[in-house]
């Protein structure tokens, strides 16, 4: 019964880091909307992924306007 309550509760651990990350790391998610009312402009050439399989520092930049 010990071993299913720690990992249930790794689990939970987890799940609530993950959320967590989501909320204050995640361009898609605005807190103050005021301060900065386009935050996902800040994140074009930065990494926020977990994990990426392309190295952004060596994509070159797209031939695009900025809004």
């Amino acid at each position: 019964l010990i071993p299913l309550v720690v990992i249930v509760g790794a689990g939970a651990v987890g799940a609530v880091f993950y959320i967590t990350r989501l909320a204050t790391r995640n361009p898609d998610v605005s807190w103050n909307k005021k301060g900065n009312p386009e935050p996902w402009q800040e994140y074009k050439d930065k990494q926020y992924k977990f994990w990426s399989s392309k190295d952004l520092s060596t994509v070159p930049k797209p031939e695009r306007p900025e809004f």
